[in-house]
């Protein structure tokens, strides 16, 4: 496995020509949540966001889930045109249920103490990547497999995240408007750390 700066310098290179497009894809995104009455935070975090946003942010999974893998997309250079968004309404249950299904995983686990939460979320981080790329995995196989992928990365994904802290704090300072290149900047280090992964295993 490559370093935390090595991840996030790919990330920058990867978005290299793309900010513009990343960006509306952003705000295509958070736009719709908005009006839909969920936060742009539900990004950052998408099982935390479940808790006390409601049910129209339970059925929206789908277009999470679909803005995570486009900049897995993005950063392979495939299509991204913009209605890629929207992918996971091409398979509505099968997303929508694995994305449930996780967040029921990370609840019970955060019920016991915050810290198991946090440890099984970033267990199944790599669970959306694995969907996108295994059309016939269910979200229990997905879920099962990122176990797998990765046992021994959680810390180093969680101090890539934690590395991104200042960028955070950035962003809320501009009204959000930051959330638009943090958020992609923030899944393309993911999108390249699952790549690893996937290539080392």
């Amino acid at each position: 496995m490559k370093s935390i700066s090595d991840y996030k310098d790919m990330a920058l290179q990867s978005l290299e020509g793309n900010w513009a497009k990343a960006a509306i894809a952003s705000l295509i995104t958070f736009g719709i949540m908005e009006i839909c009455g969920s936060s742009p935070s539900f990004f950052l975090e998408p099982v935390s966001g479940v808790i006390g946003q409601g049910l129209i942010t339970i059925l929206l999974f789908p277009l999470a889930w679909g803005y995570y893998v486009f900049f897995l997309r993005l950063i392979r250079q495939e299509n991204t045109d913009y209605t890629s968004l929207f992918d996971g309404f091409n398979q509505y249950v099968r997303i929508l249920l694995a994305e449930m299904l996780k967040g029921i995983y990370v609840l019970l686990w955060s019920l016991l103490l915050i810290v198991p939460g946090i440890i099984k979320n970033y267990s199944y981080a790599m669970m959306e990547f694995l969907l996108k790329d295994h059309p016939e995995m269910s979200g229990e196989e997905a879920i099962r497999e990122s176990i797998r992928m990765m046992d021994g990365h959680k810390m180093q994904l969680f101090l890539l995240d934690l590395s991104m802290i200042g960028w955070f704090l950035l962003s809320l300072l501009t009204v959000g408007i930051g959330f638009l290149f943090l958020v992609p900047y923030m899944y393309s280090a993911h999108a390249h750390f699952y790549e690893d992964l996937k290539a080392g295993q």
